[in-house]
C-alpha cells in the first residue's frame, strides 16, 4: 500500500476542534503520516493555551505566520507563506477545513501544486453569493478532488452543482466525534457553583452582520432577557460581542470570562436550551438533544432543524421571544441524531484517503 504523506491545514481555533480526531486516526493507521499546519501566528490570541491539551492532540508543526484583517490580503499571504512550505516538504494530500479565506488560499495552492486535495466539511451553502465564505465555499469545493460531507443535503448540493459523484464520500460530522472523545472529561466552570444543572440557557453571539446593527440587535437581547424570566442568561463572550452587548443591555444577562474547550462543554451540555448564532454550537446542541434557537434565517447543516433540535429564528425578535418561551415552559420538538453523526467519521476519512474502501460511504 502506498504511503499517504499528509498536510492538515487550519485556518482558525474552530478547524482545530474538527480536526483532532482526524489526527488521532492517522496516527493510528498504518502507512500514513500527517503534519499539521496553521495559518496564523504562535501566539495568537484566540488559541487559549489549553486548547491543544484539552483536546489532547500536539499543537501545530508548522504556523505560517499569517495575521491581518483585511481578506483580500490574508489570502495573498497565505498563499505565498503556504507555497514555501509545500516547496520544501514531501507531501501528496493537502486536506483543509470549512470555508475560511486562508482555506480557501490554502485549497488554490495545492491545486496548483497539482496536489490531491480534500474538503472537510463540503457541500455546506447559504446561497447567499454576497457572503464572503459562500464565495470560498464555491472555490473550494470546485478544486476539491475528495468532498467530505456531513449528510445527504450536502452531498445534494454538491452534485446539483457539478462535482462528480465519485469525488463525494458522506462520511458524517467531524464535530461528533470530538464531542464523544471529550464528553466524560467535561469541567464545570466555575460559574455555575451557584447554579443548577438545566436551570440556566447558554448566549453565544459572533455573527458581524448581527453585531453592527445595534438597535435591531438591543430588541432581540430585550425579548431573551423577557422570555427568559428568572433563569438565567450566561453569555462567555469575546471581543466585540462583548463590547456591543453588554452595553446594549444592563440586566438579565450574566457576562463570563471565555472558558476553555473542556469548561465550555460542560456549560452547554448541562443547559436548559442555547442561544446562538454559531452553527458548531447548533451541531453540539443537536449532539446533546438539547434545545437550541439559532438567530440566523439558515443553517450549514439543515439536519440540525430537520432532524435535531435547532430552531432557525432569523433575526426576528417575536419568533425569539415564542421559541425562548417553548423552551422555558418545556415545549420542544423530539429530536435525533443524523445518519452517521456516530463518532466514526475519522475512521472512515483515512479509509478513503488511504484507498482502504472498496465502496462509497
Amino acid at each position: 500500500m502506498k504511503h499517504t504523506k499528509i498536510c492538515i491545514f487550519t485556518g482558525a481555533r474552530p478547524n482545530f476542534i474538527k480536526v483532532a480526531p482526524l489526527m488521532r486516526a492517522i496516527q493510528n493507521a498504518p502507512h500514513c503520516e500527517y503534519q499539521l499546519v496553521y495559518a496564523g501566528v504562535a501566539d495568537d490570541p484566540t488559541l487559549e493555551p489549553s486548547l491543544f491539551s484539552d483536546l489532547q492532540i500536539p499543537a501545530p508543526d508548522v504556523f505560517l505566520g499569517v495575521s491581518c484583517e483585511n481578506l483580500n490580503e490574508l489570502t495573498a499571504k497565505v498563499m505565498e507563506s503556504f507555497e514555501r512550505y509545500l516547496s520544501e516538504r514531501d507531501i501528496d494530500t493537502v486536506i483543509v477545513v470549512d470555508d475560511l479565506a486562508s482555506t480557501m488560499a490554502a485549497a488554490i495552492v495545492a491545486k496548483k501544486r497539482g496536489l490531491r486535495l480534500a474538503h472537510l466539511v463540503a457541500g455546506t451553502r447559504s446561497f447567499d453569493i454576497k457572503m464572503p465564505k459562500e464565495i470560498n465555499r464555491l472555490v473550494i469545493d470546485g478544486l476539491s478532488d475528495l468532498l467530505f460531507t456531513a449528510g445527504v443535503d450536502s452531498s445534494t448540493i454538491a452534485t446539483r452543482e457539478g462535482a462528480e459523484h465519485h469525488k463525494i464520500y458522506m462520511v458524517g460530522n467531524i464535530l461528533m466525534d470530538t464531542l464523544r472523545f471529550n464528553s466524560y472529561r467535561w469541567t464545570r466552570p466555575a460559574c455555575l457553583n451557584s447554579i443548577s444543572d438545566g436551570r440556566y440557557i447558554v448566549l453565544t453571539l459572533n455573527r458581524k452582520a448581527l453585531l453592527s446593527d445595534e438597535n435591531h440587535l438591543k430588541r432581540l437581547l430585550e425579548a431573551m432577557v423577557e422570555a427568559a424570566a428568572d433563569i438565567p442568561i450566561i453569555a462567555p463572550l469575546r471581543n466585540d460581542a462583548l463590547k456591543v452587548v453588554s452595553k446594549l443591555v444592563k440586566h438579565g444577562i450574566q457576562f463570563v470570562e471565555p472558558m476553555s474547550y473542556l469548561e465550555f462543554g460542560f456549560l452547554t451540555s448541562h443547559a436548559l436550551g442555547v442561544i446562538t448564532d454559531s452553527g458548531n454550537v447548533a451541531e453540539e446542541a443537536t449532539f446533546n438533544r438539547l434545545p437550541c434557537i439559532t438567530l440566523n434565517s439558515y443553517t450549514e447543516h439543515i439536519e440540525t432543524v430537520r432532524q435535531g433540535s435547532n430552531v432557525l429564528v432569523g433575526e426576528d425578535a417575536s419568533k425569539l421571544r415564542s421559541a425562548l418561551t417553548d423552551m422555558v415552559e418545556g415545549r420542544w420538538k423530539p429530536c435525533s441524531l443524523p445518519d452517521r453523526w456516530d463518532g466514526r467519521t475519522a475512521e472512515r476519512i483515512v479509509r478513503i484517503l488511504t484507498g482502504d474502501v472498496s465502496y462509497h460511504v
